[in-house]
């Protein structure tokens, strides 16, 4: 997510580090290799041009220079320029008080991911709404049969008829809506490959039957600053509410992030983080202004990791790690509550050490690996995996569909593993110390 204007800047901050004070041609080389750093990213070439003047005016005044950190002054002077031109704060979506029916219509191009966010914006709303999910797409085929699809693995409703009028399946969605006693309903409606005049005037007519509390844009996030005219085409025909923007774990380069906000003036209410329906969160500009400049997402790894992990469970493990008694059970059960958190690699984007693992290739590939070795075992092996000999090893790797080699890795770095925690048991120093040598790390 982001990489290379990440890269980018932690370059920038790396060689403004190594200043014993910084002076004005310090921050003017700085401030003019951010300015390349946004333009390759494909930002909004007005949106760089004022964005660079305000750090370029702040990071020259008198208590930067003059503080005891001007490097990490002149880095928040960015941060907060990067969260201004995103938006100050995140924009909540507008739902009706209990009793009524809230309406969200979804409008874009083709092949943004349409049909799919519609189910996970109503998999995050279903915590507190009971949620309608409604198939206005006459055009694609079988995009009624996939949102279906999506609606029972989400435990959403569905509704769509079996004809080729988008206006008639709306009208139609709110009368089931309130025979059903519906609290949400999400208009997922038809894609064109471009702005069309047809297409318009049928979104228009949807929303005066429908008179949507939320219109919602949703876009690729790797369309770049060229989404900016798409978003203000469709918000002069019907005013929308806010952006989407999907794909944004794919090697985005920040382009429309960083340009719609300014130059349209709505904000990204929601992001698309990976394939899977719970990848999907709320849209905070402070928190990817920190992801940009590789100081991680720390808020949003603590939510995720609230979510994902059984805090009982944790408990356990931690009182097995201390006793030793910490086995191959144990280690799968931390293993698919990891997976439960999402990609590793965008896990890896919300930790400030980013920068220090350039070098470290993140395979999903391994972990996968690592649990079908596990699952290959039986519980015995599980408990005490010194028994495992040469031809238990054979058996779990043909069973997982991995190497020998795998295997005996996998079987080394746990008894490392087990090593180190009887090393903590005994001396807690040994702990503090290896923490201690990650200093470097932001941690």
């Amino acid at each position: 997510m982001l990489d290379k204007i990440t890269s980018r800047f932690e370059g920038i901050f790396k060689t403004l580090s190594r200043q014993n004070r910084l002076s004005e041609k310090n921050i003017q080389d700085g401030v003019r290799e951010i300015k390349l750093a946004l333009l390759e990213a494909d930002v909004n070439y007005k949106v760089v041009k004022d964005f660079i003047k305000l750090v370029e005016e702040e990071a020259l005044g008198e208590k930067v220079l003059k503080s005891i950190s001007p490097t990490d002054q002149f880095i928040k002077v960015v941060h907060d320029k990067l969260v201004d031109i995103m938006g100050s704060h995140s924009d909540e979506i507008q739902l009706k008080k209990r009793g009524e029916i809230s309406v969200i219509l979804f409008v874009g191009l083709q092949g943004s991911g349409k049909t799919t966010t519609c189910a996970k914006l109503g998999n995050l709303l279903k915590v507190n709404q009971k949620v309608l999910l409604v198939s206005a797409d006459t055009y694609r085929p079988a995009a009624k049969d996939q949102l279906k699809i999506l609606a029972g693995q989400t435990g959403l409703g569905f509704f769509t008829e079996d004809h080729n009028d988008p206006i008639k399946i709306c009208k139609n969605a709110l009368k089931y809506a309130k025979d059903y006693e519906y609290h949400a309903i999400i208009l997922d409606t038809a894609g064109r490959l471009q702005v069309d005049e047809p297409l318009m005037v049928e979104l228009e007519k949807i929303k005066k039957i429908t008179e949507p509390d939320e219109i919602l844009f949703v876009s690729d996030a790797m369309a770049g600053q060229n989404v900016v005219d798409v978003v203000k085409s469709f918000d002069h025909r019907l005013n929308i509410n806010g952006i989407i923007l999907t794909k944004f774990d794919s090697d985005t380069r920040g382009g429309a992030a960083l340009s719609i906000k300014k130059t349209t003036g709505k904000s990204i209410k929601f992001i698309g983080t990976g394939e899977k329906i719970e990848n999907f969160e709320k849209f905070y500009p402070e928190r990817v202004a920190g992801r940009i400049l590789g100081k991680g997402d720390i808020i949003s790894f603590v939510e995720k990791a609230q979510a994902a992990i059984d805090v009982e469970e944790a408990i356990k493990t931690q009182k097995k790690l201390l006793k030793s008694k910490f086995d191959l059970d144990d280690f799968l059960s931390q293993i698919q509550q990891l997976k439960k958190m999402g990609p590793l690699q965008s896990i890896l984007d919300m930790l400030p050490i980013k920068g220090q693992m350039k070098d470290q290739s993140v395979d999903e590939k391994n972990l996968l690996h690592t649990e079908a070795i596990i699952l290959s075992m039986t519980p015995k092996e599980r408990k005490n995996f010194r028994i495992i000999n040469g031809n238990r090893r054979r058996r779990i790797s043909l069973g997982s569909g991995t190497t020998i080699q795998e295997v005996n890795r996998l079987l080394k770095q746990f008894e490392s593993m087990q090593k180190m925690m009887q090393k903590v048991k005994k001396n807690p120093r040994f702990l503090q110390n290896m923490l201690g040598g990650m200093k470097g790390m932001n941690l």
